[in-house]
């Protein structure tokens, strides 16, 4: 059975299309069938970090009716499939985000798991995916403005009739963090499923257009991803069978085929 997971935040800048792109990466890597969906349909940055932004058929053209959703899936060597929204202002005027409920129901046979990239703030666009996902996973930074919006992210979504299934605690740091994740946790009402640190490799990664995951498997933040996709999927799947298939060039290999050697 399909699990379709929308990835949210109350603002923007919380790492949240990171998020979706390295979880999707890592559930995919582990062998299930995983499709990443933009539904930021406005700014539309899912498919910029994963250098699909020349894509001729997005989303875009998929809500506008002009073609099917068949023909805006892209498959990556890692086997994740990505659904880009375009990036130009007429095609996002003419998709109509109504239509997004529609698009999801012929998605759901060809997927295990389906990572819906929310647009942050409280719109109409950003309302869809979070009443039409199984959970809704909230991406928070451990800033007070990060948790107050995401607050209200959690509130929209039970509004809805949606689900929020946990908390990812993103660019967390012992600096910075005064409050640990437990206690973030009971603030929000919702369990924290993981801690993604800040770490340094995400950003040389995107300046790749890489996932972390992919660029550097090893790296703290590599490693929570990882971590948070064995959750969600209940993998016995160990971090250290992941390192060795790193050293037998397994990860390397894959890299080259994605980024050519980058």
């Amino acid at each position: 059975m399909t699990k379709v997971y929308t990835i949210a935040s109350g603002k923007g800048g919380t790492g949240k299309t990171m998020t979706t792109v390295n979880l999707g990466t890592s559930l995919a890597l582990l062998g299930n069938r995983t499709i990443i969906l933009d539904a930021d349909i406005g700014m539309a940055n899912l498919g910029l970090v994963l250098g699909l932004e020349r894509s001729k058929i997005t989303l875009h053209e998929v809500l506008a009716g002009k073609a099917d959703i068949s023909q805006a899936i892209y498959e990556l060597p890692t086997g994740l499939k990505v659904v880009p929204s375009g990036i130009s202002l007429q095609g996002f005027q003419n998709a109509d985000p109504d239509r997004l409920q529609f698009v999801m129901s012929k998605l759901v046979s060809g997927a295990d798991f389906i990572l819906i990239d929310a647009p942050a703030g409280i719109s109409k666009d950003g309302v869809i995916p979070l009443a039409i996902a199984d959970e809704v996973l909230l991406v928070v930074n451990p800033e007070l403005s990060s948790m107050a919006d995401a607050v209200k992210t959690k509130v929209l979504t039970e509004m809805v009739g949606g689900t929020v299934g946990g908390i990812v605690l993103n660019r967390a740091s012992a600096e910075k963090t005064e409050l640990t994740s437990q206690k973030i946790g009971d603030i929000m009402g919702v369990k924290v499923l993981e801690v993604v640190p800040d770490d340094a490799h995400v950003r040389r990664a995107a300046a790749f257009k890489t996932p972390v995951v992919i660029k550097y498997p090893d790296s703290p933040a590599s490693l929570a991803y990882k971590r948070l996709a064995a959750k969600l999927t209940g993998s016995k799947v160990s971090l250290e069978e992941s390192s060795t298939a790193k050293k037998e060039g397994f990860i390397d290999r894959l890299a080259r085929s994605l980024f050519g050697g980058i």
